[in-house]
C-alpha cells in the first residue's frame, strides 16, 4: 500500500535496497523470474543480486479468496499484471490495485490482446499510468532490480512496525515470524508488542532474504527470531511494533471512496470486510449518511481492533459482492 511506507529527507539507513512486487498473473508465472520460498494463500518469489533484492508476491488462494489479493496488494510497492483475458477476475484485481494505492506497475499483455482492449478498464484508476512491457522474464527480472535500486526507501528512523504474514516455531532457535517492514526501523534487541494484543517479545537476531543484519527499515522483507514469546500468542495480521503513535480502533469513520465500478450502496446492517496491511477484519455498517452514493461518510464497527498509523487508508470488501467484492477505501485518521 503506498500509504504503508513513511519516506524521510533524513540520510538513508544502511541496508538492502528492497522492493515489494504484487504479481497478478497466472498462478507460479514468477517461478521464472525469482527463487520461490514461503508458500500458502499467498506465494513469495525472491529475486537477490549483491545486495539488492525484490520479492514478488502471488495471491495464489485467488480469486476462490479474495484476502489473498488484498494481502498481495497491501503489503506492495509496485505491480506486475499479467493479461491473458480480460474476465471479471481481471478487473477486480486491477479495482483491488486501486483501492490499496498501488500507485506503480507494470502490464505485459499476452494472447494477442492490445492495449486498446484494456483501456476502458484502467481509465480513471492507478494502472492508467502502468507501463506496458514484454513478456521476458530475464528483462522484467533486471527492470525490477532496478527498480529497487531506484526507489530504494528512505526510511523515517523511527519505531518500527511489522504485520504478520508467517510464524513458526523453529527447533534450536523458536519463534520466528515472517513480515515486510511497515514503516520505520526495526532493531535487533528491540522490544516490540504483538498489537493489538499486550503480549512483548525481543528481537532476538533479523534475517532479510537469509542473510543476518542488526536492523531493517521500511520496505524491507525479514524474518524475526523472537524471544519471550510463543506461536500461540501469534495470529497472521499482527503487528509488532513498539510505535506509541499507532492506534487500535474498533470503531472507524470517516468518508469512503466507492470506486466507480462499485454498484452496491452501503446501507446501515451491511457486513464488510477491511483490510489494512495483513488485517483483514469484519465490519458492520452503523451508519451511513451523504448525497453522493459514490462518497458516503460511514461509520463501521469491526469485529476485533484494528491497527494503523494516521494518515493511512482502509480497503473496503464485501464478500457477498458477485464478480466484484472490492468496493474502495476508506481514509483512517
Amino acid at each position: 500500500m503506498a500509504t504503508a511506507i513513511l519516506l524521510s529527507a533524513a540520510p538513508s539507513l544502511p541496508g538492502m535496497a528492497n522492493l515489494n512486487v504484487a504479481v497478478i498473473a497466472p498462478n507460479g508465472y514468477s517461478k521464472d523470474i525469482g527463487k520461490k520460498g514461503t508458500a500458502s494463500d499467498i506465494t513469495l518469489y525472491d529475486i537477490k543480486q549483491g545486495s539488492d533484492t525484490v520479492t514478488l508476491l502471488e495471491p495464489t488462494g485467488y480469486p476462490d479468496r479474495l484476502a489473498p489479493l488484498f494481502y498481495s496488494a497491501s503489503m506492495s510497492d509496485l505491480a506486475l499484471v499479467v493479461v491473458d483475458a480480460i474476465d471479471a477476475t481481471l478487473g477486480e484485481s486491477m479495482v483491488m490495485l486501486h483501492s490499496a494505492g498501488v500507485d506503480k506497475g507494470y502490464i505485459v499483455l499476452r494472447n494477442y490482446i492490445v492495449p486498446e482492449q484494456l483501456a476502458p478498464l484502467v481509465k480513471g484508476t492507478v494502472l492508467e499510468g502502468y507501463e506496458h512491457i514484454e513478456d521476458d522474464a530475464i528483462a522484467i527480472r533486471e527492470r525490477l532490480l532496478e527498480d529497487a535500486r531506484r526507489w530504494g526507501r528512505t526510511a523515517e528512523d523511527v519505531p518500527g512496525a511489522v504485520p504478520i504474514d508467517h510464524f513458526f516455531n523453529v527447533k534450536g532457535v523458536g519463534t520466528v515470524i515472517l513480515g515486510m517492514v511497515a514503516r520505520g526501523v526495526i532493531r535487533r534487541h528491540d522490544t516490540l508488542t504483538a498489537l493489538p494484543g499486550e503480549h512483548t517479545a525481543q528481537v532476538r537476531s533479523i534475517q532479510k532474504h537469509d542473510d543476518d543484519f542488526d536492523m531493517a527499515a521500511a520496505g524491507d522483507r525479514v524474518g524475526l527470531a523472537l524471544k519471550n514469546i510463543t506461536v500461540d500468542e501469534l495470529d497472521r495480521g499482527m503487528v509488532l511494533s513498539a510505535d506509541p503513535d499507532l492506534r487500535k480502533a474498533t470503531e472507524l469513520s470517516g468518508t469512503a471512496e466507492l470506486v466507480k465500478f462499485w454498484k452496491h450502496p452501503l446501507k446501515e446492517g451491511m457486513v464488510l470486510h477491511v483490510g489494512h496491511w495483513m488485517q483483514f477484519v469484519p465490519a458492520r455498517v452503523t451508519s451511513v449518511d451523504g448525497e453522493d452514493a459514490s462518497r458516503p461518510s460511514v461509520t463501521l464497527s469491526l469485529d476485533r481492533p484494528l491497527v494503523h498509523p494516521p494518515g493511512s487508508r482502509a480497503v473496503l470488501m464485501y464478500l457477498d459482492g458477485g464478480k466484484l467484492r472490492v468496493a474502495g477505501w476508506l481514509p483512517l485518521e
